[in-house]
């Protein structure tokens, strides 16, 4: 076999495989959006007093050396919410599931804006361990939510 057909078979065959469930860059897919409706109820005990944001705009799930790092970006009616964290509420049945929270903003009048200038993004990293058994992972927010699956 001569160098070039092996050089081009490893490629055909390194390219083959970027498409597999043994590429941990493929680990979950696309993000799909729900449109829901959430009230909101106070849980006992529960110290957080943010809200949640108005809508899941993007979901990823990004693979890093010993996990992957899950972003979102929110977009809540107008500028100014701060403090934005992914809070983890369930994980059952191979679905791990985070509320996206916010503060509201201290000054009331805060201008609407652009989409671009209220967008908000919340992260959160997770270990192998955390992500043993999962197949999905869910964000919700007051009027929709976003899901991504393991491919």
């Amino acid at each position: 076999m001569t160098p070039r057909i092996l050089v081009a078979l490893i490629v055909v065959l390194g390219l083959t495989g970027c498409a597999t469930r043994l590429n941990p860059f493929n680990w979950f897919g696309g993000d799909r959006e729900e449109r829901i409706a959430v009230e909101e109820t106070a849980v006992a005990g529960d110290p957080d007093y943010r809200q949640l944001v108005t809508q899941v705009v993007s979901l990823n799930v990004d693979a890093m050396p010993g996990g992957a790092i899950v972003r979102a970006v929110g977009l809540p009616p107008r500028q100014g919410y701060w403090e934005a964290d992914l809070v983890e509420v369930g994980r059952d049945n191979g679905e791990l599931v985070f509320e996206f929270r916010v503060y509201q903003p201290l000054d009331p009048n805060t201008r609407p804006g652009t989409q671009q200038s209220r967008e908000i993004l919340a992260g959160t990293s997770l270990s192998r361990q955390d992500l043993s058994g999962i197949r999905s992972i869910v964000v919700i927010a007051a009027q929709n939510r976003r899901s991504v699956r393991r491919s």
